[in-house]
């Protein structure tokens, strides 16, 4: 589609999407912002001509709501119809996690050589060169590392010329709350506010919840053709047809892959999760970073699978804590997938708390992060 509206107004008519006026008014800053890019001149022209003449970029997005309003989908509309090459579309965690190793590099570099070059604009100058637009998804700050950097960083990108948009589940203000040495967060939430555009997406409905609900079931067993079939529909559903791209959580100085992911939404088999040696720290990052999981084989476990039984009854414990929505397929019901074995009567928790997952009143339970 040539514009983010056009992209927008033919999935209504096409009944992919329902009129929602707060959606609009997003996707319309996004058209305006579409328009604004493309009528800009080049950079990398004007710096040729005009070397020592910032460019200014048109102004950044920061777009917040609740989960499942359709900030993400509303992002990739915008980016699909932008017509540049220099443009990039990144989960924000991920993104982080290139900053650091970039940042590590740098550092290695410049102590080596003795490069008189501040470390964070160095970093952000190669980000600059490869993207002239950042769209980075699902912004959260938990971590002391980044929040330590952001304003910084940022600061360099968009003096560089980057524009960026942002989408995130909490307003600036809101970001890592009670979190270590917030004092200084607080410079990137009022570069955010004086340099980005703050748009609430506040659409009252939970589109992902309605699309969850409208799902025959989410405990899908036995495992068969079937089952899996409908599992595919579902997460495709849930992510729109969009691009899906496998990512890496780092956990502990160790890293944990998720095979298929795509904004808060992850997808796993049995054997990503169970039969490697994970633990609690493990499902606590996918827990936090993902509000709904999906997990495909669970297999019926005999007394020999003790350590596969033990492993999914604390991610099972930590998905239900952090109220993560859970679709899956198992080789048998929930009472019957770990009948005896070490832990068993343990495993009765487990049994109760994949019942009550698969209720309305847990599915209306808002994500815990």
């Amino acid at each position: 589609m040539s514009t983010p509206l056009a992209a927008y107004e033919q999935c209504v008519s096409a009944g992919k999407l329902k009129n929602d006026e707060a959606q609009r008014q997003v996707i319309a800053h996004l058209e305006a912002l579409h328009g604004a890019l493309s009528l800009a001149p080049r950079q990398g022209f004007l710096s040729r001509i005009l070397p020592n003449k910032k460019i200014a970029a048109p102004r950044s997005l920061y777009i917040w709501g609740a989960v499942g309003r359709g900030k993400s989908l509303l992002m990739d509309m915008f980016f699909e119809a932008l017509a540049m090459p220099s443009k990039r579309r990144v989960h924000f965690h991920a993104f982080m996690q290139e900053v650091h190793a970039s940042s590590h590099r740098w550092r290695q570099e410049i102590e080596t050589k003795q490069l008189k070059q501040e470390l964070l604009p160095t970093v952000a100058r190669d980000i600059a060169r490869g993207a002239r637009v950042l769209c980075l998804d699902e912004l959260q700050i938990t971590d002391v590392a980044d929040a330590m950097i952001v304003s910084r960083l940022f600061s360099s990108l968009l003096a560089d010329g980057v524009t960026v948009i942002i989408t995130s589940n909490r307003p600036p203000e809101e970001l890592y709350l009670g979190g270590l040495q917030r004092e200084k967060f607080m410079d990137f939430v009022d570069l955010v506010y004086a340099r980005m555009e703050v748009l609430e997406l506040a659409s009252a409905q939970d589109y992902r919840m309605q699309q969850i609900r409208a799902m025959q079931a989410v405990y899908m067993w036995p495992v068969s053709r079937h089952a899996d079939a409908a599992m595919d529909e579902m997460f495709t559903q849930l992510t729109h047809h969009a691009e899906i791209m496998p990512m890496t959580l780092e956990v502990q100085g160790r890293k944990l892959t998720v095979p298929q992911s795509y904004g808060g939404i992850a997808r796993f088999r049995f054997a990503d999760l169970c039969e490697k040696p994970l633990g609690a720290a493990d499902y606590l990052a996918v827990a936090r970073r993902f509000h709904t999981v999906f997990l495909s084989g669970i297999p019926k476990l005999g007394p020999e699978k003790r350590n596969e039984a033990r492993r999914f009854v604390t991610l099972i414990d930590t998905l239900y804590d952090h109220r993560v929505k859970f679709i899956c397929t198992a080789g048998a019901q929930p009472a019957e997938l770990y009948a005896g074995g070490d832990g068993s009567f343990e495993f009765q928790r487990t049994v109760s708390r994949l019942a009550e997952m698969q209720s309305r009143q847990y599915l209306d339970l808002p994500h815990i992060t």
